[in-house]
């Protein structure tokens, strides 16, 4: 009888971190680890994954945002975390008063606004519907745009959750402007210096530019020109690179890597641990993780198509 394959694709969400401890353990010759040593490898990994985010772009970790331009705005404000960088968990409110989906700019009041960021656009999230604000008088938000990134604008009761939304965004690699007809134009990222460099940073009209501030809990996008009565309401569409998720507390989590990862994964944390437990393998083990790591993002790389021109000889000339 011939032999048949699994039919599953499940390893890497099966490959949870007890898991990948465990192997990485036996790399250096220790097994039936326990206490302390769990621990102490967890925290290795936590920070082999914020190494990586010195290597290059990973694109698993690359989303896209449509955010709406409001008239005399120029700073748009995107959270990595909860707004003070300090806090465990999102921002949570509720509704102190039921909305339905006309609600527009105004009449959406919350019951605390604690904490919640008041002068720059931010985004909230009632139910499955984003809302965009730009900020906030009393307890009611000002500047509403209801129904932002692909969602719909619904009825939401009085006490209703609201969440910040916490995108993990770490930097903003492109972006274009996009009109009330869909067409994009691309903007040009500007850096610090060249942003300083501008001369009316206040005149307004349809932006071209764009400078990036990154900074621990979040990242602002500075547009240039500021938008306009004329643009309030278009869109500017980017790309963004995410910061990859803590393995968190639980050992049964599994990693925010994809599966190629998986090999370079284990050797990191092999190598990060024989630092501790083995050093006079890590050199040997620093070789074959950079090995593993190398591979992978090659693989992980952006292709695009490849055109071969071929090249005209004049004889004689």
């Amino acid at each position: 009888m011939p032999n048949i394959t699994s039919g599953s694709y499940l390893f890497d969400k099966n490959y949870s971190v007890d898991v990948l401890i465990e192997d990485a353990y036996e790399r250096i010759g220790l097994q039936g680890v326990s206490g302390y040593q769990l621990k102490s490898a967890k925290r290795s990994l936590n920070i082999l994954l914020a190494e990586w985010g010195n290597r290059e772009l990973h694109y698993w970790e690359v989303a896209n945002q449509n955010v709406p331009l409001i008239n005399g705005v120029a700073v748009y404000t995107f959270f990595r975390e909860p707004v003070d960088g300090t806090q465990t968990s999102r921002i949570s409110t509720t509704l102190s008063a039921a909305i339905t989906s006309t609600t527009a700019t105004t009449g959406i009041t919350l019951t605390s606004i604690a904490n919640l960021p008041t002068s720059s656009l931010s985004l909230i999230i009632v139910d499955n519907e984003q809302i965009a604000y730009h900020g906030i008088s009393g307890t009611e938000l000002t500047g509403v745009v209801r129904g932002v990134n692909g969602t719909t604008a619904a009825t939401h009761s009085n006490g209703a959750t609201v969440n910040q939304f916490v995108s993990g965004m770490d930097d903003i690699l492109e972006a274009s402007y996009r009109n009330a007809s869909n067409v994009d134009a691309p903007l040009t990222k500007r850096s610090r210096s060249q942003y300083q460099a501008l001369a009316n940073k206040t005149d307004t009209g349809t932006p071209t530019q764009y400078f990036v501030e990154r900074f621990i809990d979040r990242v602002t996008m500075t547009l240039f020109l500021t938008p306009g009565a004329s643009v309030a309401g278009h869109h500017i569409n980017f790309y963004y690179q995410k910061r990859i998720q803590d393995v968190g507390d639980a050992y049964t989590n599994a990693a925010d890597v994809p599966y190629r990862f998986a090999p370079c994964m284990t050797a990191g944390l092999a190598f990060y641990l024989s630092q501790k437990y083995a050093p006079q393998r890590t050199q040997e083990l620093k070789l074959y993780y950079e090995d593993e790591l190398k591979r992978a993002l090659a693989e992980d790389g952006s292709s695009s198509s490849t055109f071969i021109a071929p090249k005209t000889y004049y004889p004689g000339v």
